[in-house]
């Protein structure tokens, strides 16, 4: 008798939400016929200039596939985006206002070759989909299809120097898209980022997409990254530059309140934040379901990065 162990990211029907309860069946339909092995973002002969909800062509990678995602209504109506405001139901009306300018991705730093890249260049290296948890550490969860590629085909693109032991992620910075910007309470731009070795592991992903076409902006369009064995805040939006240093880079909720929001950011039930316990999780289209909190966010393939520190202590 043949005994399949699944792998983390082999997501069982029990920790998906309920597909009938708000799936929008049109939106995934359409999706789903997008599969080509042309795998270029269609429609856009230059694509310069991101369009959210443009359909992608991108491949579904069998690897990481399993149920049934969260509500496309509530993966791109529900929402924490300070750029544009602290209201995470009201992003998704702001942020369709917002008309998105010529992108551009600058990597630089400590790489023998610099690169900026348009967003047809990146989207030429091989789209797929990928069915990931999301973990906030506001403590709610998704189940959540992302379209984009893994982080470490762009790294190779650059090649990092020896001396490079960290990832630098720098967002968008402009006040007349973004009006969050205009309180400077924050120290904007928003910046992340991550040691090298977790920014190569096979399960960092930079996202163009989700449910098969081009991010909506209130998702972070054109490119964010994913990072899901994290807390969410590690995955930063609108992404125009990576950074690779030799130094452990600043950033933002860090720089905040660093008692709160540590520069790992793993996903940790033994790890409460100071204001609330993290041992379970509110996930979004279960009504009122909770579920226990997985360490790592149930990818213990990464648990290998982490060997020697106290997990408690790095938050």
């Amino acid at each position: 008798m043949l005994i399949k162990t699944p792998k983390s990211w082999e997501i069982p029907a029990s920790q998906v939400t309920d597909e009938t309860l708000f799936l929008n069946r049109r939106s995934l339909l359409k999706a789903a016929g997008f599969m080509g092995s042309s795998l270029l973002l269609a429609g856009l002969p230059k694509a310069t200039v991101a369009q959210p909800g443009l359909p992608l062509k991108s491949g579904k990678n069998p690897a990481y596939q399993s149920g049934n995602p969260t509500s496309e209504d509530l993966v791109t109506g529900y929402n924490n985006y300070y750029e544009f405001t602290t209201d995470k139901e009201g992003v998704k009306t702001l942020a369709e206002k917002a008309t998105l300018p010529p992108w551009k991705l600058l990597i630089d730093g400590l790489v023998e070759r610099p690169q900026e890249l348009d967003l047809d260049q990146i989207a030429a290296l091989g789209l797929e989909q990928r069915i990931y948890r999301f973990r906030c550490v506001e403590a709610w969860s998704m189940v959540v299809p992302w379209d984009g590629l893994p982080l470490h085909k762009l790294l190779a693109l650059a090649q990092p120097q020896p001396a490079a032991k960290y990832v630098a992620f720098t967002s968008l910075e402009d006040a007349t898209l973004f009006p969050g910007q205009n309180n400077k309470s924050y120290p904007w731009p928003y910046r992340e980022g991550l040691r090298l070795d977790e920014a190569r592991h096979e399960l960092a992903f930079l996202s163009l997409g989700v449910y098969g076409r081009q991010l909506p902006t209130q998702n972070g369009a054109p490119l964010r990254l994913v990072v899901p064995w994290k807390y969410g805040f590690k995955s930063v939006k609108a992404i125009v530059k990576l950074t690779l240093t030799d130094k452990q880079p600043a950033t933002m909720w860090n720089e905040i309140a660093p008692r709160e929001y540590g520069f790992f950011a793993n996903v940790n039930p033994e790890v409460d934040h100071p204001r609330w316990s993290q041992k379970s999780e509110k996930l979004l289209g279960g009504w009122f379901q909770r579920q226990p909190t997985l360490l790592f966010n149930g990818y213990p393939e990464v648990a290998r990065l982490y060997q020697g520190l106290d997990l408690k202590r790095w938050f």
